[in-house]
């Protein structure tokens, strides 16, 4: 069955790791009536967490999509990765979704996770809720839960549910929106729903009078009703609360035990009365002038879609997710791969629930559905019925903070290897697979040692190769301190023509960050035209292994001011080597130096580990340069050589107890000297010894 836009829900249930995401989604579907029986993590069985690695592990890593009908409303459902390693995966189900329910733990409160969650949100101006679970655990404080939200969030949650006691003493929820009371009846039966008990009549209707005032909030002429009569009717308090939450005004707050199938019939309610429509959010693209523009979700228009994730299945093979922005997808037809600019002809179309595939014929703006075995698609991919000259925005993922050198330990698997991480790089837009020419390495990057541990762990046992890691090599580089002169005669005779050609060399050096400038200052002829290029490449080829470990050679600029050529002898290929050989000379007369790049991060802690990690930045050559905390959370801000920071993520992980996470990317190079500038030296040598021997 098809759903036009107007009957579909999209929603992604996001959080810390450890707060009942999945546990919440597979309940969900049971109370939705899509699964039979509900499974439990440890089981290995539920629908979302179906990959062997997920079964292995026992937590999420890949998002999964499955779906329930309310009200004759489809209701898509994410589950995520709580793992800041597998945060890809998160973000392109918040770009997918146009509700996001963060899940927090009611003995914990919010956790660094769902802080740096809340912050992509608030970018985003994306609609939220919050659903606190575990409310039948002793330390469960659902207003203590409420409160830590509006510290750190510095918002007021509106609870839509409120639990009927806590930890042994809890019952079930009330659902203040419809003035019901469900009361829990087990882990494989529906909550039951009866009126609301005596004792929590005057909780709830104070908690209400809080649900109406939102309400009011959310339409001017439900404002002005609110003021004058001090009340609204169940029908206005609906109209209300959708105005309300598309315009994100107010934060819905639901409680819960999702084990036992509690705070589930009220919850799933919500989504299908109050929950955005698709027709409430745009995305954006860039026209054909790179200019940005808003783009409604709207069936009306012609088709227009983002390819959103890219998985491979053992069985139905390439799976490519779809959000329709714009018009419908229908099954064999033929659409245009605006991004790769080709025509591709589309046979079946899917919606799924997690690895099940359900066959339909069309698909919906506003909705999400897979293409399978797409010859063209690739994650980031703009689709549409013709060539309209708009390109949807890319996800916007973090930059890798973790890498390793990779080799297979079978010269003969090295191919083999190769395409197994390419694969890996279209499944995961956060991991990143490149040959490093200048250290002739092959280096794979990521958010952290688990995930790139989980891709090679899968390479490893379907691919049957072994593979080696090792930390990799740091991009170095050299520079010079003051200027010089060099000059240099190329001479070499032998039979038929020679070879000859001077150059003299002035070099100085530049601002860091500038490069390389080149300058001709030949007069009257001393050089011919038609060989200064052969002098720029002789320049640009000496600048490609410096004097003092042979690093490439940066900020510096350069000038023939002088030179000699013969009739006869002389050809580019003379200037070239003759302008080579004087730029070294000159080099070893300018101070050479080595330079380090130096990283820009921001590391997330909770402030109890603030002293510990600040000190640790310092004891790794850092530059501190400042530090904000919300809510008991600092995010520290530095600058650390990139060659003490190639172990961090383990480092981090073990100072805060696995709670820490971090962003990284370059900033600038700076130089170094001593006995660190030996020992990049020494490493350097035997590096060229051992690539020497192979």
């Amino acid at each position: 069955m098809s759903y036009t836009s107007d009957n579909v829900r999209n929603v992604s249930i996001a959080g810390h790791g450890g707060t009942g995401k999945t546990t919440l989604f597979e309940h969900l579907l049971f109370t939705g009536g899509v699964i039979a029986r509900p499974e439990t993590v440890d089981s290995g069985k539920t629908v979302s967490d179906s990959s062997s690695e997920e079964i292995d592990r026992k937590i999420s890593i890949h998002a999964s999509l499955g779906h329930v009908e309310r009200k004759n409303r489809k209701i898509n459902i994410f589950d995520t990765p709580g793992s800041s390693d597998f945060t890809g995966d998160v973000i392109l189900t918040f770009r997918a979704s146009e509700f996001v329910l963060l899940a927090v733990d009611g003995r914990s409160g919010v956790q660094i996770e769902t802080i740096k969650l809340w912050r992509g949100l608030e970018t985003r101006k994306k609609p939220r809720g919050v659903f606190v679970t575990r409310m039948d655990a002793d330390q469960a404080d659902f207003a203590g839960t409420l409160a830590d939200i509006k510290e750190k969030f510095k918002v007021d949650p509106v609870p839509i549910t409120i639990p009927m006691g806590r930890g042994s003493s809890y019952k079930g929820v009330i659902d203040v929106l419809n003035e019901k009371a469900y009361l829990v009846q087990g882990e494989t039966a529906l909550e039951k729903e009866v009126e609301i008990p005596a004792e929590f009549k005057e909780e709830a209707a104070a908690v209400r009078e809080r649900l109406i005032e939102a309400a009011a909030e959310g339409d001017d002429s439900l404002t002005d009703k609110y003021l004058e009569q001090g009340s609204l009717s169940p029908e206005e308090m609906h109209k209300g609360l959708i105005e309300a939450l598309a315009d994100h005004k107010f934060v819905p707050a639901f409680a819960g035990v999702p084990p036992k199938n509690s705070g589930l019939v009220p919850f799933l309610e919500f989504l299908a009365d109050v929950s955005p429509a698709p027709g409430t959010a745009k995305d954006i693209a860039k026209d054909g002038e790179d200019k940005e523009r808003e783009v409604p979700i709207d069936p009306a228009k012609p088709l227009s879609a983002l390819v959103i994730k890219t998985t491979f299945d053992q069985f139905s093979g390439k799976l490519s997710w779809v959000k329709i922005i714009t018009g419908k997808l229908a099954a064999d037809c033929e659409i245009f791969n605006v991004t790769e600019n080709k025509k591709e002809r589309v046979g079946k179309i899917y919606i799924c629930q997690g690895k099940k595939l359900e066959e339909i014929n069309e698909l919906y703006a506003g909705d999400i559905g897979i293409v399978t075995k797409s010859s063209t698609l690739r994650t980031n991919d703009t689709i549409s019925a013709g060539d309209s000259g708009l390109q949807f925005l890319h996800l916007r993922l973090p930059e890798p903070v973790h890498s390793v050198a990779v080799n297979a330990t079978a010269k003969k698997d090295e191919d083999k290897l190769g395409e197994a991480l390419i694969r890996a790089t279209e499944e995961d837009k956060t991991f990143r697979y490149e040959f490093n020419a200048e250290t002739k390495e092959t280096v794979i990057s990521g958010m952290g040692e688990l995930q790139i541990g989980i891709i090679l762990d899968k390479i490893k046992q379907n691919q049957k190769i072994e593979v080696e890691t090792h930390i990799p090599h740091v991009a170095y580089r050299e520079t010079i301190n003051k200027k010089s002169s060099a000059e240099y005669t190329h001479k070499k005779q032998t039979g038929g023509h020679g070879q000859y050609g001077k150059v003299v060399l002035d070099i100085g050096p530049l601002s860091r960050g500038s490069g390389y400038k080149f300058e001709n200052k030949i007069f009257g002829g001393a050089v011919p035209k038609n060989y200064i290029p052969g002098v720029e490449k002789g320049i640009t080829e000496g600048m490609a292994r410096g004097t003092i470990a042979q690093y490439p050679v940066v900020d510096v600029e350069v000038a023939i001011v002088d030179g000699k050529y013969h009739p006869v002898d002389s050809s580019e290929l003379s200037f070239k080597l003759a302008a080579r050989n004087a730029f070294r000379e000159a080099m070893k007369q300018a101070n050479p130096t080595l330079l380090e790049p130096v990283m820009k991060v921001t590391v997330f802690v909770e402030e109890k580990y603030l002293g510990d990690v600040m000190s640790d930045l310092s004891g790794k050559r850092g530059k501190i340069l400042g530090q904000d905390s919300v809510g008991g959370i600092a995010d520290i801000r530095a600058q650390v050589p990139q060659s003490e920071l190639l172990r961090y993520s383990i480092d981090l992980r073990s100072i805060t107890s696995g709670t820490g996470s971090f962003s990284v990317e370059f900033d600038h190079y700076a130089p170094i000297s001593g006995r660190i500038a030996e020992d990049v030296i020494k490493a350097s040598e035997a590096f060229r010894v051992k690539e020497e021997e192979e």
